[in-house]
């Protein structure tokens, strides 16, 4: 399959491909369209050149044959011979009547006596007159018999066609003949008349037998060469008075007309070759496919200036878009046009601003970060009787989750602080919220031993940063007397840390009551107290987005799955611990989205005393 790569390839073939197929297509129907119109004109035109031609003939013969009519009329009438006589001078006098024949029937000899022969005074001396007077039969009824075919009469030299007139008695006995004979030429003359504008032509009976003809070669049957399209005309000829016929081929190779004579029987046939009366279209198909070439040629030329300025525009967005991802925010582009690439250009100018601006952001967002993450402590404390681990992540660059590990007074009193926060929200506030919890809770530790003053007066500070700005925070302090191995914490909101004993299997909560920090400045929290921290036992801290973690199903992480890992591993270290939990809220989640921080902090007690 043809790959193509480059936008001029596609729009050059989704643009002149379907006008190119159209083009063909409107040429081709055209070109059958014309092809059929001009073959029907020239058969409408034929059959009218036909029937001109047939009605000449028609007119020359319909004249004789309309006297004889009124000659057989005649019959049986008193004074006939007079009335008989004039038409026979009125035969004598039409131009292409040769000769009038009277001949009666000699009843003893049964053969016909002829009373005279009369020929056209201008046309040649008489062989035998008729006189006026002549006596002449009486006879019943008349018909005539037709036209004979055409023969060579010596007394006139020329060919000839007779039309003839049987006389009878009332018993329906031939008594007499009258026959007019009328010269072939002056009837039709194929070779002069010009009709058929130098094509073949024909004069046939209705056998298909050549009479006259304008070629050189002499025909005498039509299909005598067993000619298809002849064939087809003979039979057509004898079924219906006028047609026209098509060989075969595109364009047909002949085309045949034909027109029947009315008062004879005979019928005109001409011949001409299709490609000579398709020449005008042929001529147009070749002039239509030249033009087509040359406005298929102007329309790539429009196409490739049109592609060219747009894939140059195109490729200046795509050029600058490769130097801004390599970090250089150049000028903006030029706008030249006002259609879709300049609103491209455009929204790209537009867009890079608005990405440099992002990206400064983003730098500045990744200092943040740098920062937030070196206020979270580097690395998990060392002390003497406790294994400590913590771990925070963000689900965005800065977050609110908190954790630390304090000195709670003087030195040397033996007791250790852990810490967990949460700030509600994510971003840059909650960092900023954080990081001033961060200080204020260091400073405050280190004045006192007291918990429940140290939140107190974290709280009146954080109150007053954040009043009506709605932020809050929620903490949990724990503090560990490694001498009397105590507890003490001051739960402000927050969920209460775990108490896990590998003795007796069970977990215990160290609740407490308290409001979240920044809420109500007056508030006072209490602290709250546990004794009896033994070898083995394990506390969790935590923040709410591990159990409210979410896969992509919508169910929630939960704490049994906590639970669950502690019970199963109260041999590993804080810090094992700590990554197996992250690692089943990472496979719980899959491929789903983050939507809060997550913070963790496994104490473990390794007292030997």
């Amino acid at each position: 399959m043809i790959q193509l790569k480059s936008l001029n390839q596609r729009m050059a073939l989704y643009m002149l491909l379907p006008v190119a197929i159209l083009l063909f297509g409107m040429g081709f129907a055209g070109f059958i369209y014309a092809k059929k119109s001009l073959l029907q004109q020239w058969g409408e035109a034929t059959t009218l050149k036909l029937q001109r031609a047939a009605h000449h003939v028609d007119m020359r013969l319909s004249a004789p044959k309309e006297l004889l009519k009124v000659f057989h009329k005649t019959a049986d009438k008193p004074y006939a011979h007079y009335v008989q006589e004039a038409i026979i001078e009125q035969l004598k006098e039409i131009d292409s009547v040769a000769r009038v024949s009277l001949a009666w029937m000699d009843k003893q000899s049964e053969r016909y006596n002829h009373m005279g022969h009369v020929q056209n005074g201008h046309r040649g001396t008489p062989h035998h007159a008729m006189k006026k007077g002549s006596a002449m039969m009486r006879f019943h009824q008349a018909g005539l018999l037709g036209v004979t075919p055409p023969t060579y009469d010596s007394l006139i030299e020329n060919e000839t066609v007779s039309l003839i007139s049987q006389l009878k008695d009332e018993g329906g006995q031939t008594v007499g003949k009258l026959e007019v004979v009328l010269r072939f030429d002056t009837l039709i003359d194929i070779d002069d008349s010009g009709w058929w504008e130098n094509q073949k032509a024909f004069l046939v009976d209705n056998d298909g037998k050549v009479i006259t003809g304008t070629t050189s070669k002499a025909r005498r049957q039509l299909g005598e060469n067993n000619n298809t399209l002849e064939l087809e005309t003979l039979k057509a000829l004898k079924e219906k008075p006028f047609g026209t016929i098509f060989d075969q081929g595109h364009p047909p190779s002949e085309v045949i007309g034909f027109y029947r004579l009315k008062e004879a029987p005979w019928t005109l046939v001409i011949v001409a070759p299709g490609k000579e009366i398709l020449s005008p279209i042929t001529s147009f198909r070749f002039y239509y496919s030249l033009t087509g070439v040359v406005f298929i040629f102007f329309i790539i030329l429009l196409i490739r200036w049109v592609i060219g300025r747009t894939v140059s525009s195109i490729k200046d967005v795509s050029s600058a878009a490769e130097r801004i991802a390599k970090g250089q925010f150049s000028t903006s582009l030029p706008v030249k046009t006002r259609d879709e690439v300049g609103e491209l250009t455009q929204s790209f100018n537009t867009m890079m601003i608005q990405l440099k601006e992002r990206m400064k952001l983003k730098r500045e967002l990744d200092l943040a970060m740098e920062v937030q993450q070196n206020l979270l402590p580097k690395s998990d404390p060392k002390i003497e009787g406790l294994d400590i681990a913590g771990k925070s992540e963000y689900c965005d660059e800065t977050g609110g989750d908190y954790y630390d590990f304090l000195n709670i007074g003087e030195r040397k009193n033996g007791k250790v602080g852990v810490v967990v926060g949460d700030v509600s929200g994510h971003g840059i506030p909650s960092a900023l919220l954080m990081a001033t919890a961060r200080a204020s809770l260091r400073q405050r530790s280190q004045l006192s031993d007291d918990i429940a003053s140290i939140i107190s007066d974290v709280n009146v500070q954080l109150a007053k940063d954040v009043e009506d700005s709605g932020r809050y925070m929620t903490m949990f302090l724990l503090s560990i007397n490694l001498i009397d191995r105590s507890l003490e914490w001051v739960r402000a909101g927050h969920d209460p840390a775990l108490l896990y004993d590998p003795n007796t299997d069970k977990f215990h909560e160290l609740k407490g009551p308290g409001f979240a920090l920044g809420v109500d400045q007056e508030w006072r929290y209490e602290a709250n107290k546990k004794s009896g921290f033994a070898k083995g036992q394990i506390i969790l801290l935590g923040t709410d987005g591990i159990w409210e973690a979410r896969n992509r199903e919508g169910k929630m992480f939960g704490k049994e799955p906590i639970y669950e890992i502690v019970r199963q591993n109260p041999d590993l270290s804080a810090k094992e611990i700590v990554d197996a939990i992250f690692s089943e809220l990472t496979r719980f989640q899959g491929d789903g989205k983050r939507e809060d921080d997550i913070t963790l902090v496994v104490i473990k007690n390794d007292l030997d005393y």
